[in-house]
């Protein structure tokens, strides 16, 4: 009898124990998670579309400038003196507020001097260039292997500062755009929470605080450099699949632009042979290929002519986004130790960089990345620099200066007037505008 009454209660608590699973399977379903919505009547740049945007290193210090690094980006071997530099262009520094003596001197001896964008007013200046040329503005490059230091990290964030401030003050689009070189899979975590800190610290979504930082798909937006590179990175493309889902959350809190190889599409050359790269891409909302070094002026209707329009195709088939990039020229004499590298793709008083845009905009791509405003180590810096014949000696080497028949401020006309094209404005075409 006893043995009986233990059966039943067994049963009994048997089938209370299925139906709370039932009802807790009924009450456990996951609810769909809710994107977020943003509030963008403040916001001045609500996409990416129809702008023309440069990359900005902004990594340069000088001596005294407060920063405590040095000549750094400046210098080679912990000196920067004739024979020790790693800059080709010299900056025309003619309308810097504040410069900085250096050990270099011009034929008629006198002392060439450099800036900092350590200095709010160097910024500030630059954003003006932007605004009376009609760039749209720019992506501030935050270099992970730079940033993870305390040096680094304070260096960056105050030129960050100063480049929010000069945005608001002059309408010009800014982004931010983590540079993945030197990188490990053990950083991943380290840039997401680099990017909390930045939110945080600037009010970055915040549009009535920040109006002018760059918006797309109805988010803030967020680029990440190196992604998918054959060049025996430290970290994987799954790592950054990872990365890009933490960013994003499952809110969808932020878009993401990925820096991607040139030959991504068909996974060659530059590119990791792995499909996983295109998973991630259409996990992103805009990638932007990597054309520095790929072409030259003779070489580029036949690379860029099939690339282009496919690359176009493929995105839109996959709901992509699209932002090709065009660079004026390339050279690298001095940071490479190799005269024969001085100049290495010529700029062709701004042929070669019209010829990208150009070819760009009729291929049928709405926005355009420009590598870079202030790159003066490989040569592809398109503010302000000093002629040829102008420059400062090198000892045995020479730095690299701009068509002496050109003003020093031409390349920041020239990709104006490409952004004039890309803003829809008529009389464009495949041959260069003349400055009037």
């Amino acid at each position: 009898m006893k043995l009986l009454k233990l059966l039943l209660c067994l049963s009994v608590f048997s089938l209370s124990c299925k139906g709370g699973d039932d009802n807790a399977s009924e009450n456990d379903d996951p609810k769909p998670v809710e994107e977020v919505k943003y509030d963008e009547s403040h916001s001045l740049f609500k996409s990416y579309k129809g702008l023309v945007m440069a990359g900005y290193q902004g990594w340069f210090t000088a001596e005294g400038d407060g920063a405590g690094r040095g000549f750094h980006h400046y210098q080679k071997g912990g000196k920067f003196e004739p024979g020790f530099a790693s800059i080709d262009f010299w900056p025309d520094v003619s309308e810097y507020p504040k410069t900085y003596n250096t050990a270099f001197k011009y034929a008629n001896g006198e002392v060439a001097k450099v800036y900092s964008p350590y200095d709010e007013e160097s910024v500030d200046l630059h954003f003006k260039w932007m605004k009376e040329h009609g760039i749209d503005g720019v992506y501030m490059q935050r270099f992970v292997v730079e940033v993870k230091g305390e040096s680094g990290k304070r260096h960056f964030n105050k030129v960050l500062a100063n480049a929010l401030k000069a945005s608001k003050k002059y309408g010009r689009a800014i982004s931010i755009m983590y540079d993945l070189s030197g990188a490990t899979s053990a950083d991943m975590d380290f840039i997401a929470k680099d990017w909390e800190e930045l939110q945080q610290q600037f009010k970055l979504f915040d549009g009535q605080e920040n109006p002018t930082f760059l918006r797309h798909n109805g988010r803030p937006l967020l680029a990440i450099w190196g992604v998918g590179f054959n060049d025996g990175r430290k970290y994987t493309i799954a790592d950054i699949q990872k990365l890009v889902e933490k960013i994003k959350g499952p809110t969808k809190k932020a878009s993401i632009l990925l820096g991607v190889p040139y030959y991504w599409r068909e996974l060659g050359r530059d590119t990791e042979n792995s499909p996983l790269l295109h998973t991630v891409i259409k996990q992103a909302d805009i990638i932007m290929p990597w054309a520095v070094g790929r072409y030259n002026a003779s070489t580029y209707t036949s690379v860029a002519g099939p690339n282009l329009p496919a690359d176009i195709t493929w995105c839109k088939t996959n709901k992509i986004d699209y932002a090709p990039l065009v660079f004026p020229g390339f050279s690298w004499g001095n940071l490479k130790n190799d005269k024969s590298l001085y100049n290495q793709i010529p700029r062709n008083k701004g042929e070669f960089l019209w010829q990208q845009i150009s070819g760009a905009k009729l291929s049928g791509a709405e926005a355009l990345y420009v590598a870079m405003f202030d790159e003066v180590d490989e040569g592809t810096a398109i503010f302000k620099t000093r002629k040829e014949g102008e420059t400062p000696l090198n000892g045995e080497g020479k730095f690299v200066g701009i068509e002496p028949e050109l003003a020093s401020d031409y390349y920041l006309w020239l990709v104006g007037q490409g952004a004039n094209w890309f803003h829809g404005k008529s009389g464009y075409s495949g041959t260069k505008p003349a400055r009037k």
